[in-house]
């Protein structure tokens, strides 16, 4: 697979300026979460599932999205898009400030369907996987792309942990004042079970792929014992063909 430099904009962001080690992780991960997907993401109306600051819808509608939608509950991370550099691609971007579990049933009723939705580095963050799979599921896509951190087991259970709600990367908080909230790391057979159960068969990506000397910025991918978790991603699609066609 060859190599991207797509997130190298991001240079010229006060946000990335000074951390290029976290572009260089995304141009890696470009290569797995977004360019073997680009046939499928052509064309497409695409949801971005906490888009954080729209780096990735930024990413999927220059691979050719028709539309990306991002849906990010903080308004502070939102606003960093403007920044980001003019043109076609940008155009094709909407970015949505609330909750995931209040915007996406507001989609659903109002009949919303998208061909692809990305579910990038959200999934760790909740404690209702399975509500979120049901939601995304009744919005009808034909490809999901998951990528989060899987609690390292056979068994299919999920983790509970708790993650400040300061961090813009994290959780937000739930209620008035809460500090800390509950977030729960599924196991890989537990989240197979889950999006098996509502019709998709899910595909591990490899990323045993990228050799030692060039994993560099990717620990978290590569994370051994005594780690309890590590991050992976993969690719859901309906068993059959899309579902509620």
């Amino acid at each position: 697979m060859a190599a991207t430099r797509f997130f190298e904009f991001l240079r010229d962001s006060p946000r990335y300026s000074d951390t290029p080690g976290s572009i260089q992780r995304l141009n890696k991960r470009h290569r797995f979460l977004v360019a073997p997907y680009v046939d499928e993401i052509r064309g497409s109306s695409v949801l971005d599932i906490a888009a954080h600051d729209g780096r990735w819808s930024y990413a999927l509608a220059a691979a050719g999205a028709s539309e990306v939608v991002g849906v990010e509950a903080r308004a502070e991370s939102i606003e960093q898009f403007a920044g980001y550099p003019p043109g076609e691609a940008k155009d094709r971007v909407r970015l949505v400030h609330g909750d995931v579990f209040d915007v996406l049933p507001a989609f659903v009723a109002d009949g919303r369907r998208f061909d692809v939705v990305a579910l990038y580095g959200f999934l760790y963050h909740v404690t209702d996987h399975y509500g979120l799979l049901k939601l995304i599921q009744r919005l009808g896509p034909r490809l999901v792309i998951v990528d989060s951190e899987f609690a390292v087991t056979t068994e299919p259970v999920v983790r509970i942990v708790r993650e400040k709600t300061d961090n813009r990367l994290n959780a937000v908080a739930q209620v008035p004042g809460q500090t800390r909230a509950p977030v729960g790391i599924p196991s890989k057979k537990a989240f197979e079970v889950m999006a098996e159960s509502l019709g998709y068969g899910v595909e591990w990506a490899d990323w045993e792929t990228i050799r030692p000397p060039h994993r560099r910025g990717l620990s978290s991918y590569y994370r051994q014992p005594p780690e309890w978790k590590r991050r992976d991603t993969c690719a859901l699609r309906p068993i059959g063909g899309r579902i509620g066609d």
